[in-house]
C-alpha cells in the first residue's frame, strides 16, 4: 500500500507497565493460551524483559527502507515490530537503527527476520527478538507500510497493542483486551505464589491440583512390580 499512519491509539501506559511485570508465559496463559508469537523468535542476549506499545512495520524481503521510515513514528515506551511480506533472513536491523530508536525511548525490536551487530546490541542493552542473526545486508528500494496491522511470526499485531518479550519468547495483547488480561495475569500470579509456597512445604502437585482421580479415570495404576503379562 505504501502507507504511514502518523497517529495511532496506544494502550494506556499503566496497563503496559502492569503487563510488563509478568513473564510471557503467565500472560499467554492468562489470555486463554493465545497471543504467543512463533518460538523461532529468540532474544539476541539473555535476561532482557520488555513491554511496549507496538509500532508495526511491513517490509519487503531484504529491504529495510521502511524501518528507517518507522523510526520517526516511534515514541517513548514503544516497541518496534517488523514483518517481511515473505520470508527473509537478511539482517534488517543492527547497531545504527538501535541507536536511533534508543534515543527516542523505544524499548526493543521484535522482527520475524534477521538482525546483526549482536555484540554492540548487547553492550548497548538494547534487546532484539529475531528469527536469526545474519550478516547479509539489506537494500532500500521498495516501500511498505508503517502502523498498519501486520502478521508477525504467526500473530496479528495492530499498532498500539501491547507486546511483551523475555527469555521465553514474545506475546501480544490486543489493546482492547489489555485491562482484562492484566487482571487475569494478576490472579494467576497469586495462585502460582500459593502453589509455590505449598510445594516448598512438601505438598505434591498431584494432590494440590486434584489430579489423582482424573488419572485413575484414565486408567493409571500403581503396582509394586510389573505384571507377568506386562499389562
Amino acid at each position: 500500500m505504501g502507507i504511514v499512519v502518523t497517529s495511532i491509539e496506544r494502550t494506556d501506559r499503566d496497563l503496559v507497565e502492569g503487563l510488563g511485570a509478568f513473564g510471557t508465559a503467565t500472560i499467554h496463559e492468562a489470555q486463554g493460551r493465545t497471543g504467543d508469537l512463533a518460538p523461532r523468535l529468540r532474544p539476541v542476549y539473555a535476561g532482557a524483559h520488555v513491554a511496549g506499545t507496538a509500532v508495526t512495520v511491513s517490509v519487503a524481503p531484504a529491504d529495510n527502507w521502511m524501518v528507517h521510515v518507522a523510526i520517526e513514528q516511534c515514541q517513548d515506551g514503544d516497541l518496534l515490530v517488523v514483518a517481511p511480506t515473505s520470508r527473509s533472513d537478511a539482517g534488517f536491523v543492527g547497531e545504527l537503527v538501535a541507536t536511533a530508536l534508543q534515543h527516542r525511548g523505544v524499548r526493543g525490536i521484535v522482527i520475524d527476520a534477521g538482525c546483526r551487530d549482536v555484540a554492540e546490541l548487547t553492550a548497548m542493552g538494547f534487546p532484539v527478538w529475531s528469527r536469526c542473526v545474519s550478516v547479509f545486508g539489506t537494500v532500500k528500494e521498495t516501500i511498505g507500510d508503517v502502523n498498519v496491522p501486520i502478521v508477525c511470526a504467526g500473530r496479528r499485531i495492530a499498532p498500539g497493542d501491547v507486546v511483551v518479550a523475555d527469555d521465553d519468547g514474545v506475546v501480544v495483547v490486543p489493546r482492547a483486551a489489555a485491562a482484562d488480561v492484566l487482571a487475569a495475569a494478576r490472579a494467576r500470579e497469586e495462585r502460582e505464589a500459593a502453589s509455590r509456597a505449598a510445594y516448598r512445604a512438601g505438598e505434591l502437585s498431584l494432590d494440590r491440583s486434584g489430579m489423582r482421580e482424573a488419572l485413575a479415570e484414565k486408567g493409571l495404576r500403581y503396582v509394586t512390580e510389573l505384571p507377568e503379562d506386562g499389562r
